[in-house]
């Protein structure tokens, strides 16, 4: 008898697993389209009804198993409940009558199977309780949404409102100006009439000032002839002794004033200079810029230096810096002589007067100051630049400066008026630098729109325009002969440019990192490249270009270098505050 219990409570199973399934699909919750929510809940519904369906189908195919019968139904039951005793005199009077014959199993017929039924229901009305569940919390966060989207709308109506007034309102103002300025239609009709008149009468000024010059200089002929002449021009002109005398006395006055005139007006620009290539010098050894080395190293300023001038004449050497001085410096000793405070911003150029009496300077503040050594402060200060100044340059004559600025634009300030003669229109972008060309009035300039440009600086007119860099241009300078230019841009791409040929002479690679300036020895054969990776490369120019030394040292970009005038040594200036002396 326990056997058939042990058997009856293996082979009997009280509950069914139900596998149920979850959604495949995820709600498209970041949808803001009133639309776009009605129809996921269409899908959702289309689902769940999906979802029944194949249940129903399912339970359909598990049903297909036979029934229990009447007595196994009384087994189970007695099982479950624990009914052991019970169990045993069922067992005995079941067999009894079975043996008996009294108990027929065709007749006994099947009980439905309720419970399992029942525990079905529950589990899909758990499913569906999920379901639902799910569906409202879906509900709930499509009605915040909808809140959401009516909230903005009514905002996008405000502001369509707003809008709409001032649209309405500048309608209004716009046509009350044009009925206004309308009134002044024959006013500026009539001062268009007034100025054409004093147009004519400046013109017939012109030609009364043009007559009365010629006889100016009729009267200084007649006070530069002989003794006849003027005793002819006396009796004809029926004066007195007295009244000739002050006519001469005035013609020498005359004659004095034109003399002075015609000298204020000569142009330092005109007076031809001797040019280094015209003239027949010896050839200059090149210095042997394979043996250059660090020799010393000064702290300069608290800030980066941004340029470096060597004095013409004397070993003097200014840079200039970030915290908006500049700082003479005697070497070799690195001793500290002068420091120029007065610029607002950073400086960014320097440059000598070719007798070294005076110092340029140009700023971010807009603004190029002329320094005295003798007087030892700022003498002058040009304020026509509109934005940063970024290079100076001295005429040989030493009376002409020339600047460039970030308001794309070079000028030329005459330092005996002193004010701006020349203003050098034609670059797109900043104009980075400006260099002059020896022995003539042809100025260089470098600008972040790509080119090489050179000007006449007589007329301010570009002669010739250099294309071929691809970023920004940061320098450019001749070379001494005036044959080249050789100009660097933010690319490390460094350009020789034949002036003769107006073409493209040579190349040179030292990218990827920015070349700053670049600088030429007094034989036109080195040229040396401040580089932004810490370097200083030098290269011989002759027919070919060779590389020839890479100088390090700098902790930092390296933003200038220069020779001194003899090139026996040179100086470099470095964002790491420091200048250094190499030879």
């Amino acid at each position: 008898m326990n056997g058939l219990l042990d058997e009856l409570q293996v082979d009997y199973t009280y509950e069914e697993e139900v596998h149920i399934p979850s959604d495949s699909e995820e709600d498209d919750a970041q949808s803001e389209d009133l639309d776009a929510t009605i129809k996921s809940l269409q899908k959702l519904s289309h689902l769940l009804d999906k979802e029944k369906i194949t249940k129903v189908s399912e339970d359909q195919k598990g049903d297909t198993k036979k029934p229990e019968v009447i007595d196994d139904f009384f087994r189970n039951f007695l099982v479950r409940m624990g009914c052991t005793k019970t169990l045993n005199v069922f067992e005995t009077e079941w067999f009894e009558l079975k043996k008996s014959g009294k108990l027929l199993d065709s007749k006994s017929g099947h009980l439905p199977d309720e419970y399992t039924r029942s525990l079905h229901l529950q589990e899909v009305l758990q499913d569906l309780q999920q379901q639902l569940q799910q569906a409202n919390y879906l509900a709930q966060c499509r009605q915040e949404m909808l809140d959401k989207l009516r909230k903005e709308r009514n905002i996008h109506r405000m502001h369509h409102r707003r809008i709409a007034q001032e649209k309405n309102k500048l309608i209004v103002d716009v046509k009350r100006l044009q009925k206004h300025f309308g009134q002044y239609e024959p006013i500026i009709r009539e001062l268009k009439k007034k100025y054409e008149a004093e147009v004519r009468k400046k013109a017939l000024v012109i030609l009364e000032r043009d007559k009365l010059k010629e006889q100016v200089s009729a009267f200084a002929q007649y006070a530069n002839s002989d003794d006849g002449s003027l005793s002819y021009f006396s009796s004809k002109s029926d004066v007195t002794d007295k009244d000739s005398r002050q006519s001469k006395t005035g013609l020498k006055d005359t004659r004095e004033s034109n003399l002075r005139e015609r000298h204020s007006r000569l142009d330092p620009l005109s007076i031809k200079m001797s040019s280094p290539s015209a003239c027949h010098q010896p050839a200059l050894d090149p210095p042997l810029i394979q043996g250059f080395s660090l020799q010393k190293t000064f702290k300069g300023h608290a800030m980066p230096i941004s340029n470096v001038v060597i004095h013409p004449k004397k070993p003097v050497v200014v840079t200039a810096s970030d915290d908006a001085t500049w700082k003479m410096w005697g070497l070799p000793d690195g001793d500290l002589i002068m420091t120029g405070d007065g610029h607002k911003e950073w400086v960014s150029g320097l440059d000598f007067h070719p007798r070294g009496m005076q110092l340029a300077s140009s700023s971010g503040d807009c603004t190029v100051k002329v320094w005295s050594f003798e007087k030892a402060r700022c003498v002058h200060t040009f304020t026509d630049h509109t934005q940063a100044a970024w290079s100076v340059a001295y005429h040989e004559t030493g009376e002409v400066l020339a600047s460039a600025s970030l308001d794309h634009t070079a000028r030329i300030w005459d330092l005996t008026s002193p004010k701006c003669r020349g203003t050098l229109r034609g670059h797109v972008d900043s104009v980075n630098c400006v260099k002059w060309k020896a022995g003539s009035s042809v100025l260089c300039t470098a600008s972040s729109d790509k080119t090489v440009s050179l000007w006449d600086a007589r007329t301010s007119l570009c002669i010739q325009t250099f294309y071929g860099h691809q970023m920004s241009c940061n320098h450019a300078i001749f070379n001494p002969q005036g044959s080249l230019v050789a100009s660097v841009d933010a690319a490390g791409i460094v350009k020789l440019w034949d002036i003769r040929k107006i073409s493209e002479f040579s190349t040179i690679d030292t990218g990827p990192s920015a070349s700053n300036k670049c600088a030429f020895d007094r034989s036109g054969t080195i040229l040396a490249i401040a580089s932004s990776d810490n370097i200083i490369h030098c290269f011989q120019v002759n027919e070919t270009v060779l590389p020839m030394v890479e100088l390090s040292g700098h902790e930092d970009s390296v933003q200038a270098v220069v020779f001194d005038p003899s090139s026996k040594f040179m100086v470099s200036g470095s964002t790491d505050c420091t200048f250094r002396v190499w030879g």
